[in-house]
This record gives structure tokens, C-alpha cells and sequence, in this order.
């Protein structure tokens, strides 16, 4: 059995913690939460630190000193992760669920990400150029 199966997400090491992240960057993309509802909404505006080439952050060890809306997942309450896309293998473990088939730890490929149609390289825009989020918001993303 993998290390996913069979340690919760606390138990795990710095190391394989990070190797969840598929880097599709959709904790990246910009959201918005209905002050009435609670729901979120995420938007095609990106972090301005994203390389969106290949989805990683550009200044990752600093994006929480230079960015303040970013937060540290693994420093999170579990309870938090509702604002995770229902991809995000974080999510999926915290609920009890499987990696997605496309998962850079089951193929092997971290282009897997990309012919799977995840990673938001192929619709994401900079934060330099959008005016209004509400503009940018994609209902399709969950």
C-alpha cells in the first residue's frame, strides 16, 4: 500500500505531503465566497506569483510573506478544506476518498495533470490582467 493509504494527512512527511500536490494550481486561482451562502466560486484570475506554464509558484518557500490572501494548507484545520477543488488530493484524502486516476503519484507524469484537462494552464489569466473578478468567475469549476 501507498503512504495516501495508509497515513492521515497529519501523520504525513514534509516530503510526501508536498508530492499530493498534482500542480494543476487551482488553489491558486482567485475566489470569491457569497457573504449570504457561504459558497465559493472560484474565478481564471491567477496568483501573480504562478508560473502558469507549469502551475507552480514561482516563490513558493515566501507566497504566504508575499501574498497575504495565501494560506498554508498543511498549517489548516481539515475542517477548512471545503475550498479546495473537488480534485485537490488533500481534499480527497481528508474525505476518505481515492487519488483521481490522472494523479502524478499513480502514472508517474506530472504531464498527466495536463491531458487530463485539470490543470488550469490552459484558461488561467494573470492577476495584471483582470479588472473586476466578478467578471472571471467559471461556474464550471468546482
Amino acid at each position: 500500500m501507498s503512504f495516501w493509504e495508509t497515513k492521515k494527512l497529519a501523520e504525513m512527511t514534509a516530503e510526501e505531503w508536498e508530492s499530493l500536490c498534482d500542480n494543476c494550481g487551482k488553489c491558486c486561482l482567485h475566489k470569491l465566497e457569497d457573504e449570504d451562502t457561504g459558497k465559493i466560486v472560484f474565478t481564471s484570475v491567477a496568483c501573480r506569483l504562478i508560473n502558469l506554464n507549469t502551475c507552480r509558484c514561482t516563490r513558493y518557500n515566501q507566497r504566504t510573506k508575499l501574498v497575504a490572501e495565501c494560506l498554508d494548507i498543511r498549517k489548516l484545520d481539515v475542517e477548512k478544506y471545503n475550498w479546495l477543488p473537488s480534485t485537490c488530493a488533500y481534499r480527497l484524502l481528508n474525505e476518505g476518498k481515492e487519488l483521481p486516476s490522472w494523479h502524478p503519484l499513480l502514472t508517474g507524469s506530472p504531464a498527466s495533470v495536463k491531458r487530463a484537462g485539470v490543470s488550469i494552464s490552459s484558461y488561467a489569466i494573470k492577476e495584471s490582467m483582470a479588472m473586476d473578478l466578478e467578471d472571471h468567475i467559471i461556474e464550471w469549476l468546482n
